[in-house]
């Protein structure tokens, strides 16, 4: 006899069996019960949940001979043919090769004869979705007000492709994706009947890997028996067979883009491919561990919904701390649009390159997410202490920001001095996203506008003469302000609103702080390719 696979070796024979659907199971044995059967239902959801095999079994409770609260006996003749697939009176259609007029016309004709045995003809239609208009307004009718003793099941994996008027004419029920220990305790319990070892740790990976699907978690067990045929599943062994990666790997991928190592993130992707990893499967993953880091990060009580071991897990937290969210999800967003491009790449491993590389490198890019991890990666290293002092360039005043050459106030980086307040520096460091935050009108009016330093040492907003001041100025508005930028400087601030004249002087008199910024960020760039450092006190 030849080998059965074993998602269809175990293909559940009765409702008990069912795992993970207990609210329509326990539905559709009450109907069977209380025989208020109906004469149509939808089984929608995703693929390997139940859909077709929850069918077979309504069809077989609904015509046993000897069913017992609500389930068939799986003994009578009527249950045999059904299982056996020999059945006249249970009628499966895929509807992706039978989906034109023609084919239903033949279903309606067929719907006028009496079942030769039992008491329902059931006609289970897999994948209806891809009838055509025409034979769904073919269906409607009988679909509508089908003979006593005929049930329809229809199933999809694609709700909204289902018209309206058909959507009516059933009972709709949403089977859901399993959950990684409803998948993890089915893939022991048949590997123990197949008399195969397997380590908890594999299983969880299987189970996580079938995406909410009992069908996809057995075929890759079948995949992982087969290549290993005779040995222990080893958590090693699966990864080998299915071509993932460990966690580790991406935690040491994580710390090498975090610290800008572009070498040593293009060296861990080289042992992934030496390994013969699939360069797209480890995108995809890697998009999830950092979406575990950021349901970490932002919210508690995640620990069981990432669903990640305790090692893994202490690591996730110690890797909470070093990024913002925002880098976070710069992260994943370029991920996750590389994970799009890789499904037609000829050359994957280049793209995965350049990703990397546009992660390590955020100068490469000018949006508002890039600015705020250049901007990181210059306060780490200033932590670090990577910047020296050097000798003074000819022609230029290193701390006043004036080149002696032209004679003009170059307004640069260096002109940060101690002075500045660490919480402004902060606001000023966030200030595009702090203003993205805002909402119009205040938005608009704040377009032109830029943080500066009071007299005082306090953060003033520059506005534009006009309606932009005469909006801020206002007491709730200007404390609408100081509310939003408070939350970036870590500290409730006060914030005053100064009106900007179109002079020289009063621009002079009031710098833009966010130039500074981001001219202190070019220099940097600038002088690390010439392997040159700033000046110890620049900051």
């Amino acid at each position: 006899m030849s080998y059965t696979a074993l998602y269809r070796k175990f293909r559940p024979a009765g409702f008990e069996e069912v795992k993970g659907q207990d609210p329509i199971v326990t539905t559709l044995k009450n109907q069977i019960k209380a025989n208020r059967i109906g004469h149509a239902y939808l089984f929608c959801g995703t693929r390997g949940t139940g859909k077709t095999s929850v069918a077979k079994i309504f069809a077989k409770a609904v015509n046993c001979e000897n069913p017992a609260d609500g389930s068939p006996c799986g003994e009578c003749a009527v249950c045999r043919a059904i299982s056996a697939g020999a059945s006249m009176n249970v009628i499966e259609i895929d509807a992706a090769s039978n989906n034109g007029v023609d084919n239903i016309r033949e279903i309606v004709d067929e719907v006028s004869y009496s079942p030769a045995e039992g008491k329902y003809k059931v006609y289970i239609i897999d994948e209806v979705h891809m009838l055509s208009i025409g034979a769904f307004n073919a269906l409607l009718k009988t679909l509508e007000e089908p003979p006593s003793y005929v049930i329809f099941i229809l199933a999809t994996t694609e709700i909204h492709k289902i018209p309206v008027t058909i959507l009516s004419r059933c009972q709709r029920y949403d089977f859901k994706r399993l959950a990684v220990d409803t998948l993890a305790d089915r893939i022991r319990e048949l590997a123990q009947i197949e008399g195969v070892s397997i380590e908890d740790k594999a299983v969880r990976y299987i189970a996580r890997a079938a995406d909410g699907a009992m069908r996809d978690a057995l075929s890759l067990l079948d995949q992982c028996i087969a290549f290993h045929f005779g040995q222990e599943l080893t958590y090693d062994r699966v990864l080998n067979v299915l071509g993932a990666v460990d966690t580790e790997v991406f935690s040491r991928m994580l710390r090498e883009i975090l610290s800008a190592n572009v070498t040593g993130a293009i060296g861990v992707l080289q042992e992934i491919v030496m390994q013969g990893r699939e360069l797209a499967q480890f995108v995809s993953d890697f998009t999830w561990y950092l979406r575990n880091l950021l349901l970490l990060k932002t919210a508690d009580g995640m620990e069981d919904i990432i669903d990640v071991s305790s090692e893994n897990l202490a690591r996730l937290k110690e890797e909470a701390g070093m990024a913002d969210n925002d880098v976070i999800m710069r992260y994943i967003r370029i991920l996750s649009e590389l994970s799009g491009q890789l499904r037609f790449a000829s050359q994957k491993r280049i793209l995965i390159e350049m990703g990397l590389i546009r992660l390590c490198r955020p100068q490469m890019e000018t949006d508002t997410q890039s600015l705020t991890d250049r901007i990181r990666q210059l306060e780490q290293k200033l932590e670090q202490g990577v910047f020296t002092a050097v000798p003074q360039k000819a022609g230029q005043s290193v701390y006043s920001g004036v080149s002696e050459k032209s004679g003009e106030t170059q307004a640069t980086g260096r002109v940060l001095e101690r002075a500045v307040p660490e919480d402004i520096r902060r606001v000023v460091s966030k200030w595009p996203v702090a203003l993205a935050e805002t909402e119009n009108p205040m938005k608009t009016y704040l377009k032109s506008s830029y943080p500066s330093l009071s007299e005082d040492g306090k953060l003033l907003v520059v506005v534009p003469d006009g309606l932009p001041f005469d909006y801020l100025r206002q007491d709730v508005h200007r404390q609408e302000l100081g509310r939003i930028l408070s939350e970036y400087a870590g500290k409730e601030l006060d914030v005053s609103i100064q009106c900007l004249d179109s002079d020289r002087n009063s621009q002079d008199l009031f710098p833009d702080l966010t130039k500074l910024v981001s001219e202190n960020i070019h220099m940097e760039i600038e002088e690390i390719e010439d392997g040159e450092a700033l000046p110890e006190d620049a900051f």
